[in-house]
């Protein structure tokens, strides 16, 4: 059995016979084991918009950086204390704040204290945005960890920018925002690496360095 953290109601990680999907209303970070995670803790806070945009800023009710309740750091405990996997946005603020190696920008697994990091566009697995990502797992060997396509996926999609359509002043065109939850949705295939890598922990981490 593996349990999904922080994941949407009625999502792609519901109806599988070996997973236990945790979505908001379960709260995950009460999560106390025994098996191994895949985790999305929410990213609002860690993103480029962490103080939650012009307007809030503005208005002078900028948000806090990491303020998401403990959601990150009670991802990041299962995943040690349990094995796993986590996801987060590429240049994820809380790999700095929770001393975590940034990854290699091609899809190399780099070891980091008490696990190994990488980057992986979703764009890869059927996202129709590149929707660029890191990753963490921990209690999983340098020899079970899946390989990464390398480099940019070509997925044409937006997940940020205007959100109408039409031309811009310089000839060129708007493209329309993808909806939230478009983007905030796992395609089947990524979805299936991370519970393969979930599947694949074990009690001890093996150190290496840069695999792939």
């Amino acid at each position: 059995m593996i349990a999904a953290l922080f994941v949407e109601k009625g999502g792609v990680y519901y109806g599988l016979p070996d997973v236990d999907p945790w979505p908001e209303e379960r709260d995950a970070r009460k999560y106390a084991g025994p098996w191994a995670v895949v985790a999305h803790p929410p990213c609002e806070r860690w993103g480029s918009f962490w103080y939650g945009g012009p307007l809030l800023h503005k208005q002078g009710r900028r948000k806090r950086l990491g303020d998401d309740a403990g959601c990150f750091e009670a991802a990041l405990n299962a995943v040690r204390a349990y094995g796993g996997v986590l996801e987060h946005p590429a240049h994820s603020r809380a790999w700095k704040h929770f001393q975590i190696t940034e990854p290699y920008p091609d899809g190399s697994w780099r070891w980091t204290a008490g696990g190994f990091t990488a980057r992986v566009d979703q764009g890869h697995f059927g996202h129709r945005a590149p929707k660029a990502t890191w990753l963490f797992c921990s209690a999983v060997t340098v020899f079970d960890l899946p390989k990464l396509p390398h480099g940019p996926s070509r997925a044409p999609a937006r997940v940020s920018g205007p959100h109408r359509d039409g031309r811009k002043k310089d000839g060129g065109h708007y493209h329309r925002r993808m909806p939230d939850i478009e983007r905030r949705a796992t395609p089947p295939a990524f979805r299936d690496l991370l519970l393969s890598i979930a599947r694949s922990a074990r009690p001890q981490t093996t150190k290496g360095d840069r695999h792939g």
